[in-house]
């Protein structure tokens, strides 16, 4: 039987692509939401989740780091996508038809100024492969989804207008959930740990956390935080470093660290995407 990997979106949406690009081998299975993708690998309906992270034109994915904590998953992997975005319409229309494109809200504003040039009014859809195929079925002309080229293949819309992004290195990363964790492997261009943790309730305890990593030379790559539970007075962490816990340097940070927690959570260990480097390299 062949394998699974679960994403939210229907067939053709960017977390499709991603699926297509990091895991060819794999069946990809379409979920509605990313609460549904997680889910579907937990109950083992799928071996591995795609989950999109964050944009480097529109930021962080709302609420994906809150529910990547509490999933009982484990990142394996991570894998970086360029975010083309295409103008699809029906074969008998030409971009000076268009007076409307929909699209999920992420990828709206990532479009924006190609919208206002051609006075084209955006709308709001649950998903960006679900719009193209809205438009497909549909019998307006005049409307047009923002979406993949493969979204295009998959429900023969035509390219109106192609690579419309407003930022020529508009990327997504996507990380790659399993059930069980992996701490064996060791990629070729280094390895990521990604982990979330409470601070405890005493003075400066988040400067005095952090501050392990700087001095056994540990590089953090990112430090976002977020309520738990609706609550001010709850704030969660999350955070990734280069390095594998078990690098001398990366266990002492990490045991320094456990002085100043009251929760520590280890989300993952996996090899760096080659594309990370890249991206830091070409200033993107």
């Amino acid at each position: 039987m062949s394998q699974k990997i679960a994403f939210q979106g229907e067939l053709g949406a960017y977390g499709h692509e991603a699926c297509v690009t990091a895991r060819p081998d794999y069946d990809p299975l379409p979920c509605t939401t990313f609460e549904a993708a997680i889910d579907a690998v937990r109950n083992g309906v799928a071996d591995l989740g795609m989950i999109a992270v964050e944009n480097s034109t529109y930021g962080r994915v709302a609420d994906v780091h809150s529910l990547l904590p509490e999933s009982g998953l484990h990142i394996v992997d991570e894998t970086f996508v360029r975010v083309h975005i295409n103008l699809l319409g029906k074969h008998e229309a030409s971009l000076g038809d268009i007076i409307e494109a929909h699209g999920h809200p992420v990828i709206l504003p990532q479009c924006g100024e190609f919208l206002r040039a051609n006075g084209i009014t955006p709308r709001t859809s649950t998903d960006n492969a679900r719009a193209a195929r809205e438009v497909a079925t549909g019998d307006n002309p005049r409307i047009a989804a923002l979406a993949s080229e493969l979204a295009a293949e998959i429900y023969g819309l035509k390219v109106l207008a192609r690579h419309i992004e407003d930022h020529a290195r508009n990327t997504t990363r996507f990380l790659i959930m399993a059930r069980d964790p992996d701490y064996t492997r060791r990629g070729p261009s280094g390895m990521m740990t990604s982990f979330v943790f409470r601070v405890r309730n005493i003075p400066a305890a988040l400067y005095k956390a952090m501050g392990g990593f700087a001095t056994n030379g540990v590089n953090m790559t990112k430090l976002e935080s977020y309520m738990v539970g609706g609550e001010f007075t709850a704030t969660q962490f999350y955070a990734e470093i280069e390095g594998h816990p078990d690098d001398a340097n990366v266990r002492l940070a990490m045991e320094e660290l456990g002085y100043f927690t009251d929760h520590l959570l280890v989300m993952g260990v996996y090899p760096a995407a080659a594309r990370r480097h890249e991206k830091v390299a070409s200033g993107a």
